[in-house]
């Protein structure tokens, strides 16, 4: 990432008693509705964020980043979280892309001070073309994860998802959202409104942060 920066918003609420390292999805940045909506509910919960640019965000290009430049920006984001609040435990994560390459770096070195990895709808395999491959890396993943799995994502057939959660063990935690696709919208014949999804994502993510605590 040599020479790369990066924009940060970093959102505290008074009370707040830990710390989410959020990485966006692959075609929307930090300031997209859904990054902006959880971050908002998660400090309403308690819980600070800190989201961020990856590069090719950042220079506005459409392509993603190569995955050793991913991470390398989710370990310069975890540092920076350190030094802003380092009176705060931290969980990292993020939306899609941004999850797989917080666990990628997380695989290949553990990132300082990080208690536990949160997907909201890891990217299990390309729309509609099932695999497990990208998910081979998480067997090298030491701390808890949290999988936030919508039943009709195409980017993560929900059994396969369930098998790799096994194997991960007591480490892995799977949470499904009943009728959401991958950005964890829903039908309106669900019976299910958007505002309801949101609140069930953020407080699954604050009471599984809290029981890391």
């Amino acid at each position: 990432m040599a020479g790369d920066r990066v924009s940060a918003l970093l959102l505290r609420p008074p009370d707040a008693r830990a710390l989410v390292v959020f990485g966006h999805g692959a075609g929307a940045g930090m300031s997209h509705p859904f990054m902006k909506e959880v971050s908002e509910r998660l400090a309403g919960a308690g819980i600070a964020t800190l989201r961020y640019q990856f590069p090719y965000m950042e220079k506005g290009q459409a392509r993603t980043d190569a995955p050793t430049v991913a991470a390398a920006t989710v370990r310069a984001a975890c540092e920076a979280a350190r030094a802003e609040a380092p009176d705060l435990p931290l969980v990292a994560g993020g939306k899609s892309f941004g999850g797989r390459m917080t666990s990628t770096a997380q695989a290949e070195e553990p990132l300082p001070g990080v208690r536990g990895l949160v997907f909201f709808g890891f990217p299990l395999h390309p729309p509609n073309r099932p695999g497990t491959s990208r998910a081979e890396h998480l067997s090298g993943v030491r701390v808890p994860m949290l999988f936030l799995q919508g039943t009709r994502d195409n980017l993560a057939d929900l059994e396969m998802i369930r098998g790799v959660t096994a194997r991960l063990g007591a480490l892995a935690t799977l949470h499904v959202i009943e009728g959401g696709d991958h950005s964890f919208a829903v039908l309106k014949r669900s019976g299910r409104t958007g505002d309801e999804v949101m609140a069930e994502l953020a407080g699954t993510a604050a009471a599984w942060v809290d029981r890391l605590l």
